[in-house]
């Protein structure tokens, strides 16, 4: 077994804290995405599971062990940089061996790992190459295959695709999500791109302002977002937020007045929710351009055709932005006046302090 736990793990610089009191189970097979904006501390947490980083408070078991006190070769992981770190002297071969070499590994037994990875990651016509002589997406699969060959307890990938082009990221990413498939190792991967995070997590740790926001798997992050940081952050384009006047109790459930004289009815049980200021959030698939009677008015300020699909930016009568979404060949431009369905069982309220209200389960 190699579940990675966390117990109230804090980091700081000098007087500036990185990271408060962070906690959590990773469970052994798992595919966990560290995934948020720049400076929110993912890259620090995953160096300081790996021991490039010293905790300066907490606790780290990998395995069932105390780590957070030993030295880096000694927790039983291998992590993949964002820039490769591969010798360029070397050839592909040694470079994949080098680390098995240090530690004494039989040559037949180095050379049995190599190859099985190699076979693996489909390099094996690379062997004798010098990394200046291989593509960006073949040295990456390289410093994979370098953490394979090691055996590890866990994988620890940070930002691992962000140096390859566009194309060689989708294809780069199904390359891994197939590996996991294949090996079922426990893998951390660092990302602020969410379509990486939702196409390999098992579970995504959404992270902001030193801490934590959310854990959960790609669906409960994206449809439950548990604060409107989550809701903000995940999912493209971002999800509609709009500002509420009024709130009422209809039949137990929260009937929301917003945008001038515009109502919904949502699913979300009205006695959860106190007195003061909430926020109204509906992603744009719930938020379809209706040409039937029903909906409300919006005037257009951009439309974004996207092929499957038509994004429609707009704006409500008090001036509050809204994206909705219509078919691929909608016939909508810039400066009409269109209706708009919102699905209130879709609906989230947000309180003034970001907290996330849902329908129930």
């Amino acid at each position: 077994m190699s579940d990675i736990v966390l117990k109230e793990v804090s980091k700081s610089f000098g007087t500036v804290s990185i990271l408060e009191k962070v906690s959590m189970h990773i469970k052994s097979g798992e595919f966990i995405v560290f995934l948020g904006p720049s400076g929110c501390g993912k890259s620090t947490l995953l160096r300081m599971i790996a021991g490039l980083e010293q905790v300066n408070d907490g606790e780290i078991y990998i395995g069932g062990e105390r780590v957070d006190q030993l030295p880096p070769n000694e927790r039983g992981v291998a992590m993949v940089f964002q820039n490769y770190a591969l010798y360029p002297h070397m050839s592909v071969r040694d470079n994949m061996s080098f680390g098995l070499q240090n530690v004494g590994t039989p040559k037949d037994e180095i050379t049995r790992r190599v190859d099985d990875a190699a076979r693996m990651l489909e390099i094996t016509q690379l062997l004798e190459r010098k990394p200046a002589q291989l593509s960006g997406g073949q040295r990456q699969r390289v410093a994979i295959g370098r953490a394979i060959v090691r055996d590890p307890k866990a994988f620890l990938l940070d930002e691992p695709l962000s140096n390859l082009d566009a194309g060689l990221r989708v294809r780069t990413r199904l390359e891994l999500a197939q590996l996991h498939n294949r090996i079922k190792a426990t893998m951390i991967f660092v990302t602020h791109d969410q379509t990486e995070a939702m196409t390999l997590a098992t579970r995504i740790v959404v992270m902001n302002n030193r801490g934590i926001e959310q854990i959960g798997t790609p669906m409960e992050v994206y449809s439950r977002p548990a604060t409107r940081f989550v809701a903000s952050f995940v999912g493209s384009p971002a999800m509609n937020f709009l500002p509420v006047s009024a709130l009422s109790d209809a039949g137990g459930q929260a009937n929301v007045a917003f945008g001038g004289q515009n109502s919904l009815q949502t699913a979300i049980p009205a006695s959860g929710l106190g007195k003061g200021q909430y926020t109204l959030g509906i992603r744009a698939e719930s938020a379809r351009i209706t040409y039937g009677e029903g909906g409300i008015e919006a005037t257009v300020d951009v439309v974004e055709r996207l092929g499957e699909r038509t994004l429609v930016y707009a704006r409500l009568s008090d001036g509050a932005p809204i994206v909705a979404e219509d078919a691929g060949l909608s016939g909508v431009n810039a400066g009409d006046v269109v209706r708009i369905a919102l699905d209130g069982k879709a609906a989230i309220l947000f309180d003034e302090s970001g907290r996330a209200f849902h329908a129930a389960a």
